[in-house]
């Protein structure tokens, strides 16, 4: 039986409000840090339309892996697991907890499972990202590992690449790095999903994004374009669209009606992703997540007991 090291992992699609609830469980429990686990966080300048916690939130509950490299700057997953391994290093050795609020899935399981990620192979990317047609690319990975073709969407360019470049450069199938991602073995965190209905999900990211356009969502937009996006900062939620109605392409209705489509479909790939997991602890939510406050502080309660 594995040992729970007291750390809480707290999963959610986007826009289920695991940020909100993430700062109230700290409140209650002051041995905690929030570890962010969303892989669009992390690039600075991007606060509005990433959702980061503010400048005063974050004053009052020490925060993690938020603002930490440029958006111009690519940050892998193999980069954003040693950065969160650093952290959580770090949290315990001020015997504090850690309190991982993730929306990334990959990312997420890489610090969890501590996955084997594989590694860079520039050359044979740069041969691959020449041939233009992704449905070529894909047929291709079907070919020379058709686990991994499974498991994503034949029009998803960077996963189709970075799969070949993998499975090219290692000589070994992109599919077998690692536990395998549809292998759940035991892990030490404790992790407890969100769960609200997809009606509520989908009024939620609708009224985020009204909200974040009153906030000054096109004027972060329209500075972070200008200098442009990394590979893997490039699919951030909402800035294509409003980039796009900036240069005059869309309305500003039309622009958020796409945002809103985009961000929808991202969420119910997050929800598909977890819900595969039968490690997670899913919680009910009507409306709100602070409903589920006391069940949250005594599942962290009893994975601290000495």
């Amino acid at each position: 039986m594995t040992i729970p090291n007291g750390h809480l992992v707290l999963i959610g699609t986007t826009a289920s409000g695991k940020s909100s609830l993430s700062l109230e469980v700290a409140k209650k429990r002051p041995i905690l840090e929030i570890l962010s686990m969303d892989s669009m966080a992390i690039y600075q300048g991007m606060n509005i339309g990433t959702a980061t916690p503010t400048d005063e939130e974050q004053r009052e509950i020490r925060h993690h892996l938020i603002n930490i490299v440029k958006p111009t700057e690519e940050f892998s997953v193999s980069q954003f697991q040693e950065a969160a391994n650093n952290s959580l290093m770090e949290i315990e050795s001020r015997k504090q907890k850690a309190l991982l609020v993730g929306g990334t899935g990959l990312h997420v399981r890489a610090v969890v499972d501590n996955l084997s990620i594989p590694g860079q192979f520039p050359e044979v990317k740069r041969e691959i990202e020449s041939q233009l047609d992704t449905t070529k690319l894909y047929k291709q990975l079907e070919n020379l590992d058709p686990v991994a073709a499974k498991k994503m969407e034949s029009t998803n360019r960077r996963r189709v690449v970075r799969a070949l470049e993998v499975t090219l450069g290692s000589g070994k199938p992109f599919s077998q790095f690692g536990p395998g991602m549809d292998s759940y073995p035991p892990t030490p965190f404790t992790q407890i999903g969100l769960q609200l209905s997809r009606e509520i999900i989908d009024k939620r990211i609708s009224e985020r994004y009204e909200q974040q356009i009153t906030n000054g969502f096109l004027e972060e937009v329209e500075t972070v374009m200008a200098k442009g996006l990394s590979r893997t900062a490039a699919p951030a939620l909402g800035y294509k669209e409003f980039h796009s109605h900036l240069r005059g392409k869309c309305s500003l209705e039309e622009a958020i009606e796409k945002a809103v489509i985009a961000t929808r479909r991202f969420a119910r790939r997050q929800e598909r992703w977890f819900r595969r997991d039968p490690r997670i602890n899913w919680l009910e939510i009507t409306e709100d997540p602070s409903e589920v406050l006391e069940e949250v502080l005594k599942i962290f309660d009893k994975a601290n007991k000495s």
